[in-house]
């Protein structure tokens, strides 16, 4: 096997793995923004409920 061919076969092999990393980070950015969207829809409820037990606590006392 010649030296060219044995660069060739390094240059492939280093761009699979640039492929691959780039789709793991696609696949990473995309699941940490959907976490990300979940958050203020917890957020909101949860506000939402605070206000809520506080006007039940006003009108027990």
């Amino acid at each position: 096997m010649g030296k060219a061919e044995q660069f060739k076969d390094k240059s492939e092999q280093l761009k699979q793995q640039a492929k691959q990393a780039m789709g793991k980070a696609k696949d990473e950015a995309s699941s940490r923004a959907s976490q990300g969207r979940g958050r203020p829809d917890d957020e909101t409820r949860r506000v939402q409920q605070d206000a809520q037990d506080r006007l039940d606590q006003d009108y027990d006392a």
